[in-house]
């Protein structure tokens, strides 16, 4: 049974993380003048959506590499999958704003505002792509020399 202070942590927490989404979700939603077209403000979204989803899922396979690294849901095989979506999703998403912005912007000539943000979207899209890449690319190697050694891709990243 939790103690009262447990009770008290959780009744806060509980209503501090749900206003701080109810704000949030206001933010997003009265947001509306912020984008030249349609076409950039989805592809800024999903490359939004791309970047949590690479943010959430790092700290799960930093926290599962480090507590159970042998298990099948931190190893070879695991680890190439989520890396290789991560890797289409940076593609995808990348390639598109850089579509939207016509491979960059001249902000000298751009009549809207956050021209240089959107420069800096389309290259970090660009930088975490390749960072994906070599990390998918460590893998897949990691994977080829654990099958050989006849652990298959089923292993763990790291012999323990």
């Amino acid at each position: 049974m939790p103690s009262n202070l447990d009770a008290h942590i959780q009744k806060r927490g509980h209503i501090t993380t749900f206003s701080i989404l109810a704000v949030s979700s206001l933010i997003t939603w009265f947001n509306d003048g912020g984008y030249p077209s349609g076409a950039i403000r989805d592809r800024t979204r999903f490359l939004l959506f791309t970047g949590l989803w690479t943010f959430v899922f790092t700290f799960v396979y930093i926290f599962g590499f480090l507590k159970a690294s042998t298990s099948f849901l931190f190893s070879i095989a695991s680890h190439a999958v989520w890396l290789f979506v991560t890797w289409v999703f940076w593609l995808a998403g990348a390639a598109a704003i850089t579509a939207s912005l016509d491979g960059g912007l001249s902000c000298g000539d751009w009549p809207f505002a956050n021209c240089n943000q959107l420069n800096a979207l389309e290259a970090f899209a660009w930088i975490s792509w390749i960072i994906i890449t070599i990390m998918l690319a460590f893998v897949l190697f990691a994977g080829a020399r654990s099958a050989r050694s006849g652990s298959g891709f089923g292993g763990p990243m790291v012999d323990v």
